[in-house]
């Protein structure tokens, strides 16, 4: 099944060229003319929908890529973005969500950060990174620096646990040595008693965020995001940025997104067991009302060339948080560790020489 492409919704009412949403805003703006005209505020909240009912419909096997006809040249491409730009002419294509076989964005948290801020974020995150090399502080700009919506699901859901473990106790006993002059002394020891510990934990979980999308590795450094600020999806704010299409589907989102669930679980479950320390040997958790939604997230992509190497950094687009490949400087690494040594080896002489 394929999806047509949505005209410019807000044609420039200066120049008639297609408008794109500006970051920071919430106006559409014209690259050529710079007219800007406002979105029009949402009328909806933003939805969650059941996991269980999505469960009960049927799935689409196959999915056909969009097809855009561009209002500005009339060209015919094919692509998996829900969003983009012409690649002959330029103009804003948005694609129709609303008839396509996956599942439709709910939600987009729109850019905050336009691409001067990205600039400056960069710059930023260059010059913090310590091990890298001097030269690496020249670096001011990406080669190519792409705005880009990736699809992120995120879930709610009740949760109960019935979990297994023990709890332990510390204690203190004296107990007798032989130093190394053969004098006999006597030290304190901290032991630990261990007690059978089970019981029950509940939990409830809002927005638990995992990537759709395997194209782009590491998305779960920038976190976290400002999800709260999201708005129900409409296509201005996605216009004129590219914007990908999920391809991890719901079930599996769900599974990451109980891994996530699972570690604050155990901890729970830890404060509940009490005690010094905690042993948790297994922890049965049943799930409720799990909910669901797609959202899209802002981040710019891009790439820098250093050493004739290219290196990959995305930015978050909602408050800048960097994360990317960096090089590192063996020069800067090998004097780091030398020092390292150099300070071991000071307060073991010191140490010798208080006891001799």
């Amino acid at each position: 099944m394929t999806s047509p492409t949505h005209a410019p919704a807000h044609p420039c009412a200066g120049c008639g060229a297609s408008v794109a949403f500006a970051p920071g805003t919430t106006a559409m703006r014209c690259p050529y003319c710079g007219l800007e005209q406002q979105i029009a505020p949402p009328t909806r909240q933003v939805r969650e929908f059941s996991y269980e009912a999505f469960l009960a419909k049927p799935r689409v096997q196959t999915l056909a890529p969009h097809q855009f006809t561009c209002p500005g040249c009339a060209a015919r491409t094919e692509s998996d973005a829900i969003s983009k730009a012409c690649q002959f002419c330029g103009t804003v294509l948005v694609a129709d969500t609303a008839n396509d076989s996956q599942i439709a964005p709910e939600a987009v948290l729109p850019f905050t950060l336009d691409r001067d801020g990205a600039r400056t974020a960069l710059r930023s995150w260059v010059r913090t990174r310590w091990f890298a090399p001097n030269r690496l502080k020249k670096v001011t700009e990406a080669e190519s620096m792409k705005s880009t919506y990736l699809p992120h699901w995120t879930f709610d859901a009740g949760t109960v646990s019935d979990y297994v473990g023990q709890r332990g106790e510390h204690y203190w006993v004296t107990t007798s040595y032989t130093d190394g002059s053969g004098q006999r002394r006597t030290r304190r020891e901290r032991r630990t008693r261990w007690y059978p510990a089970a019981g029950r934990v509940a939990r409830d979980f809002d927005d638990v965020l995992v990537p759709a999308t395997t194209q782009v590795e590491d998305l779960d450094k920038l976190q976290p995001w400002p999800l709260k600020q999201a708005v129900p999806f409409h296509p201005d704010y996605v216009a004129g940025h590219h914007s990908l299409r999920y391809d991890t589907e719901p079930p599996v989102g769900l599974e990451q997104a109980k891994l996530h669930m699972r570690d604050v679980i155990h901890g729970d479950c830890r404060r509940h067991i009490g005690g010094d320390v905690q042993r948790v040997f297994s922890v049965d958790t049943n799930y409720s009302n799990v909910m669901f939604k797609l959202v899209l997230l802002p981040v710019w992509a891009g790439n820098y060339l250093f050493g004739g190497r290219t290196y990959q950094v995305l930015i978050n687009g909602a408050n800048g948080a960097v994360q990317g490949d960096r090089p590192y400087s063996a020069v800067k690494i090998t004097l780091a560790v030398l020092a390292a040594l150099a300070v071991v080896g000071v307060v073991v002489w010191l140490y010798l020489a208080n006891r001799a």
